[in-house]
Parts: C-alpha cells; sequence; structure tokens
C-alpha cells in the first residue's frame, strides 16, 4: 500500500463525502487510492450468501460488496484519472486501518459511521485512528469550501514540526492559501527573557505577544524558502487554542494539526486541541502524528 491514499467506507453518507475528499488528495499527490470495508461478522454468524428464502443477492457479502461498489464508482466520477482499488477485509475497522496506516501516504475516514451514537459529532472509530494511525489522518465531517484556504495550526513544540512540513506540501498542491494561526495566553506561553537583567520580571507592554510572533516567524522560516509559490498569512491571536482554530476553520477547506502539542501531557496521543477539532471543526481534520 505504500504511496496510496487509503480511505476507509461503511455505507454511511459521513464515509461516502469522505470518499470524495480522498479521490481529491489522490488526483492531487498523483497516487492510487484504496478504498477499504472493514467487515465484522455478527456473532451467530449467518451465511455470506443470500438465505434460501430470501431475494438474490440479499446475503451480508452482497451488501457490502455493493456499498464498497458504490464508493468506489464515487471516487471514480469524483477522480476518474486516479486508479481506484478495493476491498473487504475481515476485522475492526480501527485495527485494519491502522495496519494499513503503516504504509500508507494519508489514510482517510468521516467523521461518523453507521454505528455513530446520536450527539457524537465524530466518531469513535475517526478519534483512535487519529490518536494511533502511523501516517497522517484526515476526518472529513463535511465537504470542504475549495475556495478557502488551508488553516495551520502552530504552537512551536517539536511535536508539531511534521504538522507544518504537512500543510505547506498540501497548500502546494492545492493551490491554496495557507493561513498559519498560533494562539497563546498568558498562562500557557513562556514569558521572554527580561529586557533588564536587574529586574528578573519586568517586560515592556506588548513583549510576550513580539516573542510569540517571533515564534510563528521561526517555525514558518525554512518552509517559506522551500515552498516560495505558497502564499503564507500569520495570524497570532491571544486567546483560547481550540476557539481560534474552529473559528478559522468556518472559512477553510482543510485543517490541520499536530497530534500533541507543547501543553500536552506525556502518553496522550492525542492532545485536547486536536480533538477538540475533530469534533467542532467546520472542514475537513488532518492530524500528523509527530516523531514517536
Amino acid at each position: 500500500m505504500s504511496g496510496l491514499i487509503v480511505v476507509g467506507v461503511d455505507g454511511s453518507e459521513s464515509s461516502l463525502t469522505a470518499v470524495e475528499a480522498a479521490a481529491q488528495e489522490a488526483r492531487w499527490h498523483g497516487v492510487g487510492l484504496h478504498v477499504v470495508h472493514a467487515f465484522m461478522w455478527p456473532a451467530m454468524h449467518p451465511p455470506p450468501g443470500p438465505a434460501p428464502l430470501g431475494p438474490p443477492g440479499g446475503g451480508l457479502r452482497d451488501v457490502v460488496e455493493r456499498l464498497v461498489t458504490e464508493a468506489v464508482e464515487r471516487a471514480r466520477a469524483v477522480a476518474p484519472e486516479v486508479d481506484v482499488t478495493q476491498a473487504v477485509v475481515t476485522g475492526g475497522p480501527l485495527p485494519v486501518l491502522e495496519e494499513l496506516s503503516r504504509t500508507a501516504e494519508l489514510v482517510v475516514v468521516g467523521s461518523r459511521g453507521t454505528g455513530g451514537f446520536v450527539g457524537l459529532l465524530a466518531g469513535s472509530t475517526a478519534v483512535h485512528l487519529a490518536a494511533h494511525g502511523r501516517c497522517p489522518v484526515m476526518v472529513v465531517r463535511e465537504p470542504p469550501d475549495p475556495a478557502g484556504p488551508v488553516v495551520l495550526g502552530v504552537d512551536g513544540s517539536p511535536a508539531g514540526r511534521k504538522a507544518v512540513d504537512f500543510a505547506f506540501a498540501e497548500a502546494a498542491l492545492r493551490e491554496a492559501v495557507l493561513v498559519a494561526v498560533h494562539a497563546y495566553t498568558p498562562w500557557n506561553a513562556p514569558l521572554p527573557p527580561p529586557q533588564d537583567p536587574s529586574l528578573p520580571y519586568a517586560n515592556a507592554p506588548g513583549a510576550l505577544a513580539e516573542s510569540e510572533e517571533d515564534l510563528l516567524a521561526q517555525v514558518l522560516a525554512g518552509h517559506r524558502e522551500r515552498y516560495p509559490d505558497v502564499r503564507v498569512e500569520q495570524r497570532v491571536v491571544r486567546g483560547g487554542t481550540r476557539e481560534a482554530l474552529i473559528e478559522a476553520s468556518g472559512s477553510a477547506q482543510l485543517l490541520i494539526v499536530g497530534a500533541r502539542g507543547r501543553g500536552g501531557f506525556t502518553g496522550l496521543l492525542l492532545g485536547s486541541v486536536s480533538q477538540a477539532v475533530l469534533h467542532h471543526a467546520h472542514c475537513p481534520v488532518t492530524v500528523v502524528r509527530g516523531e514517536p
């Protein structure tokens, strides 16, 4: 599966929307698309074919094959030039997709599937895969605005470097503006060194804001040189990171975040900001895990 975009489908409208987004990604990346359905047999183990007195083509295997075929047709309608393959795999969605993520370029899923609970904005498979996937994971809640920018959440942590790399590459492929958003508060940002050594806690008004603006500029500096055609807008916001990113997602075609930020607790694979945008962002979200 190396170099492929993988999309998980379950027959829900959410997963079909994810298929369309995945097909576009495959077209932009110039790679193939693999449509996969993870199939768990019911506990009573009914036969895969139709019941003797039932309609032909009414077996579970036939139903599954039809939903995968529908997804493949949807993908080919969006990107006819993309090579699309398909598979029905026995197993749970999370372990199947996590295994495929080891060699995939990107895994795409819908935010909620056929087994989603009412009231949950993002299903358990989407959230867990974003935490455990071995490649970037895109969760599609609703169709994106193709005219919008790519939004990147920047916190300056080492864990977020791969997200910055991914965001610049995506903006270049999509020929989109990249909006880099960095939010801070006096409680989550380190204080800059004092300007007067004799007054260890004294800083001029605005020193913290300037320090955070410098941090954002430093994170983006090398990437601007590697992607000179990508227009970048820097946005430093004093306020909550979750609120700033969710607001920015309202006009975006894609929101990209790291799995954990500089405020993350050791041992957590998915931070609170990543979880919040998975549940509440107004556009597809890609979570990019840093180096383990």
